[in-house]
């Protein structure tokens, strides 16, 4: 290790003034770096024969072999959360949430660069329920034995567990299961549509397939599968027909399904039931809010009057979120955050987020208000909701901290999750044996040896509490159904931080471009003495914007190695540093950073870039170290 006393280069940096204005929510929090970091915790739960193309590399193949002793395979899929279990229910609710984000949120996926991210996200899920669905009354729900899972701590590569496979079919009915199913099919037919025409027309066969044998068997799929009762008991099978139907009825346009939801819609609650959550196993205020757009768009025809009453759920929903439904309301922490359970609280939090944010756009297209009984709120106010509950997940809340693993300068670290708490395999060849793993893993004290990116894991308690404790699952634990929905909500706001706010325009800044010069990108090398190493900053203003009476700019600076030996552990500290910075981790000593754990070394030649944000005085930089 070299270290520079005396010598330090400064390096003139424009960092940002603490955004703590309301108005400046937006850019403090980047919500294209962090929906670029959910896509890796899609990926980091994959089971299966790895593609080339895998992001996560201290990932490996495991499941191969799943399916096979039943005489099917069903290698592929997705683990739940920190297990290495393959709950259907909660899986499909997670790619109907992904496909509902490539059909909404197209526009604003496409603009980020991450719509192709997003259908590698729902095909990986997609392919396995097409292996798993290989009769139409067979659905193959379930990989892996719940209970001897969470005896064992182990990486999915080294699995000794049970891999039994459970299924559904006449004689073991599971409508939820199914119905659910066949909404994350015909959702993804449409998210492929546009680029994948006969992909999509098998997906949408397979959709009708298995609602057809979710209507016709009925029952609920924890009957079925036992074993599922423990993690995801499912509380009743209607919302989850009515939310098929209506999926169904939007990817084919058949008028059969929209009056599937209207004849059903008193006895299955679609028109009863005034809820104030979304989540894997509640669809209702979904299916509200997925019919009222029809309604919205003049397309009620003969079923108006039924329309209108799903819509007086769906604004006893979104009422009850804003709290203005005449006290029936839901419970928000100190913070600000939606609370419903203690365990796994954020996502519920992060569902009732995305659906609000698609409700805003239905009924800013049509020109509507929300009509709460304690009066009328613009669709924008819809929008505020779902950023506030955004922010507090990206850090604005009591703890500083980002529920996102991986994003912003504090995050959790000891995440109950088996293969981020193990070193690789490809690091540690040796196979973790199921007591092993607890021994050795779960109880140090120290941080994953694998960061976990864009997991969202359970969240603070009700006093915006949280415990960054690898033993405390209820907050510690990531899932697919609580990630999934950060999709959607994450490009929308992206969306809207770029002036696209669907039906209108909302900019909370006045953008402007400054001077030409302004632009300039500046080039400073570092090149001490000792080592003949060169390293250089290139520096640039990508976009700036007016708020309050503050001018603030967006940098984006290029460290580049200009040498001809690679540089690893570079350590840089940060003086009069005020704001938010990404791309840089804190080391834990004051004022000094480093590169991401994922890119400790720059080649010879090769760059790597953060951005930060600066509305006052120039800090300065200075290289502390490096090998």
């Amino acid at each position: 290790m070299r270290k520079f006393g005396g010598s330090l280069f400064g390096v003139s940096l424009l960092l940002s003034v603490l955004l703590a204005a309301a108005t400046a929510a937006a850019e403090y929090y980047n919500y294209g770096s962090a929906l670029d970091k959910t896509f890796l915790f899609f990926e980091a739960q994959r089971s299966g024969k790895l593609p080339a193309a895998q992001r996560v590399k201290w990932r490996g193949p495991s499941g191969l072999k799943d399916g096979l002793a039943q005489g099917v395979s069903l290698e592929g899929g997705y683990y739940d959360a920190g297990d290495h279990v393959k709950f259907g229910l909660p899986m499909a609710f997670a790619v109907t949430m992904l496909s509902w984000a490539a059909v909404d949120n197209r526009k604003e996926l496409s603009s980020s660069n991450q719509m192709q991210q997003t259908l590698w996200s729902i095909r990986w899920g997609t392919d396995y329920f097409i292996k798993a669905h290989p009769q139409p009354n067979v659905l193959w729900g379930q990989v892996g034995d719940g209970e001897s899972d969470h005896y064992c701590w182990e990486r999915p590569e080294d699995m000794t567990t049970s891999r039994t496979a459970y299924k559904l079919d006449p004689y073991h009915p599971g409508s939820d299961l199914a119905g659910e199913t066949a909404a994350a099919l015909a959702a993804a037919s449409l998210a492929f549509k546009p680029f994948n025409s006969s992909y999509s027309a098998l997906l949408l066969s397979h959709a009708k397939e298995l609602f057809s044998f979710a209507d016709k068997y009925r029952g609920l799929y924890t009957n079925s599968i036992p074993n599922a009762k423990a993690f995801y008991m499912s509380s009743g099978y209607s919302d989850e027909l009515l939310w098929a139907a209506a999926w169904l009825h939007r990817a084919t346009g058949d008028q059969y399904y929209l009056k599937y939801a209207m004849d059903n819609s008193g006895y299955m609650g679609g028109t009863g039931w005034g809820v104030k959550e979304f989540s894997w196993d509640n669809k209702y205020a979904g299916v509200q809010i997925l019919l009222s757009k029809i309604l919205l768009e003049g397309k009620g025809g003969i079923y108006t009057s039924t329309l209108k009453q799903y819509q007086t759920k769906a604004d006893y929903f979104a009422c009850a979120c804003l709290k203005k439904n005449g006290g029936y309301n839901i419970q928000t922490t100190p913070g600000g955050l939606m609370y419903v359970r203690e365990w796994n609280n954020l996502q519920y939090a992060s569902a009732a987020a995305y659906l609000l944010a698609v409700y805003s756009d239905y009924l800013s297209a049509a020109n509507a208000k929300l009509n709460c009984p304690d009066g009328l709120v613009q669709p924008q106010g819809l929008l505020d909701f779902a950023r506030s509950q955004a922010d507090y997940i990206l850090g604005k809340n009591r703890q500083g901290m980002s529920y996102v693993v991986g994003y912003g300068p504090k995050y959790p670290i000891r995440v109950h999750h088996r293969g981020s708490s193990i070193p690789s395999i490809f690091a540690q060849r040796s196979s973790v044996s199921c007591v092993q793993g607890f021994d050795s893993w779960y109880r140090r004290s120290q941080g994953d040896p694998n960061v976990i990116y864009g997991a969202l894991v359970g969240g603070p308690d009700e006093n915006d509490n949280y415990s960054d404790d690898r033993s405390n699952y209820e907050q510690s634990e990531p899932t697919l159904s609580g990630t999934a929905p950060l999709v959607g909500l994450f490009a929308k706001l992206y969306g809207g931080s770029l002036g696209s706010y669907g039906g209108g325009s909302y900019k909370p800044y006045e953008t402007t471009k400054p001077a030409a010069s302004s632009y300039k990108a500046t080039p400073t090398t570092y090149s001490p003495k000792q080592s003949g190493a060169q390293i250089e900053f290139l520096h640039s203003i990508t976009s700036n914007w007016i708020a309050g009476n503050t001018r603030y700019y967006r940098h984006k600076v290029i460290i580049k190695n200009n040498s001809q030996k690679p540089i690893s552990d570079l350590k840089l500290k940060i003086e009069d540093l005020s704001g938010p910075i990404w791309g840089l981790n804190p080391t834990g000593q004051k004022y000094t950073y480093q590169l991401p754990q994922w890119q400790k070394t720059l080649r010879a030649g090769q760059a790597y870039d953060f951005v930060y944000v600066q509305g006052g005085p120039q800090a300065k930089v200075l290289v502390l170290s490096y090998n």
